[in-house]
């Protein structure tokens, strides 16, 4: 926290008359300075009184036994007062007075600024599960005047609701709570409780999010790198993150049953030997405690024959592996038709054969 030290004036002076002066902000522990100024002075004497109308200076001479006040500057046209170690007591309205006939008061009002405390963020819940809503308390106490609470998420501004409650001595505590829903992208998000105050900059608190999220999912094939002809191997990896890590990977095949010789060692997926009675849709499935998530791999296992032996199809389409890029971009188009997989296959085939 950095405290401001400064005092300034209101947009506005209090002049009456010849007699003139400014109202004053100043922070708690800080100095204030009052001027009195006289734009056209006969040798009339000026005067500061405090808020109880006692005498602080006259001309500069202090009767006040005060010694926070001290003579800043004293002429004809101008007494100045410092006020240092300003405390809620000081708060009041001060007069500068000009012994005139009749006499002229002119007054400076002296709001004493209290900065609030470090700002304390509480949670519900310190760990929350992606989808759902989570809420944060930020409160600051012992401000005045009462502190404005800005919440971000990120780069994203949050509307909080706000109440504000007057304790001792016109100091006031604030308290703002947030809800909203979370993603899992927002794990590890900071969540920033910034306090406004004028007494006060670079004030906030910081509290970083925790999320739980279902696995997410995705097969690789580490073996072959294109065709999946009868007699080769076949080698499917499943990668599953989540948070937390999950804690059980399964391998099943979609309306039938895993080949009974394939070998499911952790997260990898071994068949060998392929023959066309495998085809299928074979389904990796993650869990953790926030749920599961799956991922699918299509095996459809080519005859050594025609076509077969240069098309295999691929989660992103078809690939097509020729010695002739004439005759590969014409079966590519053929495999793109809206046709089913076998006379798509068919086509194909009669094509690589002429």
């Amino acid at each position: 926290m950095e405290n401001l030290s400064f005092a300034f004036p209101f947009s506005q002076s209090n002049r009456l008359g010849n007699l003139a002066t400014d109202n004053v902000s100043v922070i708690e522990g800080e100095t204030a300075t009052i001027s009195c100024r006289v734009k056209n002075n006969d040798d009339s004497v000026i005067q500061l009184l405090n808020p109880n109308r006692q005498t602080i200076y006259f001309k500069d001479v202090r009767p006040l036994k005060d010694g926070r006040f001290q003579l800043v500057n004293f002429s004809d046209n101008e007494l100045r007062v410092s006020l240092s170690n300003v405390s809620l007591s000081d708060e009041g309205r001060y007069v500068c007075q000009l012994y005139t006939d009749p006499p002229q008061e002119a007054y400076a009002d002296i709001t004493v600024l209290v900065p609030p405390g470090s700002p304390v963020i509480e949670s519900r819940e310190d760990v929350v599960s992606e989808g759902n809503e989570t809420e944060l308390t930020c409160t600051a106490i012992g401000g005045k005047p009462a502190a404005y609470i800005r919440w971000m998420k990120g780069e994203e501004e949050l509307t909080g609701e706000t109440t504000v409650e007057e304790t001792y001595d016109r100091m006031f505590t604030v308290t703002s709570r947030v809800r909203f829903s979370v993603s899992k992208e927002d794990d590890g998000m900071p969540v920033d409780c910034i306090i406004d105050h004028p007494a006060v900059k670079d004030l906030l608190a910081q509290r970083h999010l925790e999320v739980l999220y279902k696995p997410e999912v995705k097969i690789v094939v580490t073996y072959p790198e294109g065709l999946t002809r009868e007699g080769d191997n076949l080698d499917l990896t499943c990668i599953a993150e989540g948070k937390p890590h999950p804690h059980q990977i399964n391998w099943l095949r979609v309306d039938e049953d895993v080949p009974p010789h394939a070998v499911v060692t952790g997260s990898d997926l071994y068949i060998e030997n392929l023959n066309k009675s495998y085809n299928g849709t074979y389904r990796c499935v993650a869990s953790n405690a926030v749920g599961e998530a799956y991922d699918d791999y299509i095996l459809y296992v080519y005859e050594l024959i025609a076509a077969a032996n240069c098309v295999s199809k691929t989660n992103n389409g078809f690939h097509v592996n020729t010695i002739s890029p004439i005759v590969g971009q014409a079966l590519r188009r053929i495999l793109m038709e809206g046709q089913g997989l076998g006379q798509r296959m068919q086509k194909a085939a009669r094509l690589w054969r002429n």
